[in-house]
């Protein structure tokens, strides 16, 4: 399986679990019986747990490219880095970016950069 088709899925996972809560908070009679639907919280905690997952994907990516702009300005290390540990959790391409943005950061060499990093420098 391919990182297209893994980005895919996920999309999609997320689209159905907001889907699945708004049925159950909206319509639960579409599941059963009447006294066997689940409760209305349940259809609300879907809804609520699809849209924090939507919101921590956005603010990750925020985050990363982010971190790539600091990088390019060699400012916020301690930023950079943890970015590049959180990116390891998310195979394969995000654990290949973190991998090597932290070897590259904690080199003896790399420090020194990002100290001696001048302010821009901006037009009059």
């Amino acid at each position: 399986m391919c990182a297209r088709d893994s980005r895919h899925c996920l999309r999609a996972s997320r689209f159905f679990h907001l889907l699945l809560g708004m049925l159950l908070l909206f319509k639960p009679q579409g599941f059963g019986p009447t006294g066997n639907q689940p409760p209305a919280f349940f259809g609300l905690f879907m809804i609520i747990f699809a849209t924090m997952m939507i919101l921590f994907g956005w603010a990750f990516a925020i985050g990363i490219a982010y971190a790539g702009r600091c990088l390019r300005q060699r400012k916020r290390y301690t930023f950079c880095l943890v970015m590049a540990a959180i990116a390891c959790m998310f195979m394969p391409f995000g654990t290949i970016l973190g991998v090597f943005t932290i070897i590259v950061l904690v080199r003896p060499s790399v420090k020194p950069l990002f100290d001696a990093a001048t302010p821009p420098v901006f037009a009059k």
